[in-house]
């Protein structure tokens, strides 16, 4: 369906002039957010087919080896783990993507009212924004399948002299389409699902800006409470079962994948009630000044746009870590089956395959990153005018920066600490699930329970890198914030 616009009545003695069709059916394409969500379909789509590229590669070393060529085991390990993070990396994006246009939607607000008061169904309001979605979803699809493509061929030679090997494999395969497929629909998906708001506003809330949930409003969403109560006992009872599984067959970590899954998306549905509390706590770290108070307060007073900005980078400290604890138990596993001195041969190639893919994966924090700066820039355009009335009440522009900043700290930091312990916990899933049956070299003995060991390295890494996004995330948002006078933004 054609999207539906409101032109500006022209006034006495102007002249209206016509504009080209094409631009005004593509006018949307210049609203904040939709830049970004180009960039992660782009991001999201070279990720996939990095990934597939990676492991496909990975699994053919593999077979070259005298060692390992003939085990149909490793081979099975590589194929399933390379479908698990191309799903990972649709998820990210996914979830990004339903973040954003549900930002966007509520800032919709006055102008979806004034369509349902001109006749304008909900339902085709709805499939607009799902429409739009789709576009930028195949746009960014395809600049990163070309993008990637192009860079996995040109960086294979360079790789193939790093490892001392000829490999002769064929990067331009037809299974590099499938993550831009997948891109494509989940971006629309994701602006269906994350529109679906879309149905709950009415004509009257024409007379207002921008809409958010409040906390009472949240808590009363029974339905969702439940759904995400019901999708996390699946999903740690997936974990366990993952678990045990694993001490018979490798098969086990598609049991726990989906186990993370859905206790991840149970997670992300109670996000507007878990981390306001967390929220809350963190808060306290930042003092009682007047801009903190108000920095804390904005998060407890509209719960769903503070989870929005805070699940991305959960999502994104989590997968990292994931991996990095998964490989650090996976060392301690092979130590523990050798008698603390694992095979080299074994060890220097889980630390290449290791490598590659916390480089790989790192990009999810990336698109968790492009997805907290895009949302936090948003709502401060949103917020325009309540932060004019706050400096109208006597705050100054550097407060107003000052609490936009502290803002973007409060999510950053919360998101790290819970990321982090949620990233230990799927790490030693994944390893304990994956290798719990497998016969390790030297003694080619089946691995004991190990616990999860964290590795300090990559843990202080992402540290840093939260400190570094926090500042950037505030750049453009602080900038905003004050850029109109305070009579210009009450005015809106």
């Amino acid at each position: 369906m054609s999207a539906v616009t409101v032109d500006r009545v022209p006034s006495a003695g102007e002249k209206r002039m016509p504009r080209p069709l094409s631009a005004s059916r593509l006018a949307w394409m210049r609203e904040r957010g939709m830049g970004a969500t180009v960039l992660v379909s782009a991001i999201s789509t070279a990720f996939g087919v990095a990934l597939v590229t990676a492991t496909a590669y990975i699994g053919h070393l593999f077979l070259m080896s005298p060692m390992y060529g003939s085990s149909d085991t490793l081979g099975l390990v590589v194929t399933v783990l390379g479908m698990l993070l191309l799903a990972v990396a649709v998820y990210v994006a996914a979830i990004v993507t339903a973040n954003t246009f549900s930002t966007i939607v509520a800032g919709r607000t006055r102008r979806i009212a004034l369509m349902r008061l001109v006749g304008a169904s909900a339902r085709s309001q709805r499939s607009e924004i799902a429409g739009q979605g789709f576009v930028v979803g195949a746009i960014g699809a395809a600049i990163g399948l070309v993008l990637a493509t192009v860079g996995a061929v040109v960086a294979l030679p360079y790789l193939d002299r790093l490892l001392g090997v000829s490999s002769d494999y064929v990067v331009v395969r037809p299974e590099l389409a499938l993550p831009a497929l997948a891109v494509i629909v989940t971006t629309w998906a994701a602006a269906w699902a994350g529109s679906r708001r879309v149905l709950t506003v009415t004509p009257l809330q024409a007379l207002v800006g921008s809409v958010e949930l409040t906390h009472e409003q949240v808590a009363k969403r029974s339905g969702r409470n439940v759904a995400s109560i019901t999708l996390g006992a699946i999903g740690v009872a997936l974990l366990a079962g993952g678990l045990l599984l694993g001490l018979v067959t490798p098969l086990g970590v598609v049991v726990a994948f989906f186990g993370g899954l859905f206790s991840f998306t149970a997670l992300t549905l109670a996000a507007s009630a878990i981390m306001p509390p967390l929220l809350k706590v963190t808060g306290r770290m930042f003092g009682r000044s007047t801009t903190a108070r108000l920095a804390a307060e904005n998060a407890l007073r509209y719960p769903e746009r503070s989870s929005r900005m805070a699940i991305g980078v959960v999502m994104g400290v989590a997968l990292v870590t994931m991996f990095a604890v998964a490989a650090e138990s996976v060392k301690a596993m092979v130590a523990a089956s050798s008698g603390g001195e694992p095979d080299v041969y074994f060890n220097q190639m889980m630390d290449s395959f290791s490598g590659v893919m916390m480089a790989l994966v790192a990009v999810s924090a990336v698109i968790a990153a492009v997805g907290l700066v895009n949302l936090l820039t948003i709502g401060v355009v949103q917020r325009r005018r309540e932060l004019g009335l706050l400096r109208a009440l006597g705050l100054t522009s550097s407060q107003v920066r000052r609490m936009v900043l502290l803002e973007a700290a409060h999510i950053t930091v919360t998101a790290l600490v819970f990321g982090l312990a949620l990233g230990v916990a799927y790490g030693w899933v994944a390893a304990q699930s994956t290798l719990g049956s497998v016969p390790i070299p030297p003694m080619w003995q089946a691995p004991t329970f190990v616990l999860p060991a964290v590795p300090l390295v990559p843990t202080l890494i992402l540290v840093v890198a939260t400190a570094v996004l926090t500042l950037v995330a505030a750049v453009v948002p602080t900038r905003l914030a004050t850029k109109a006078a305070p009579v210009e933004a009450l005015a809106d």
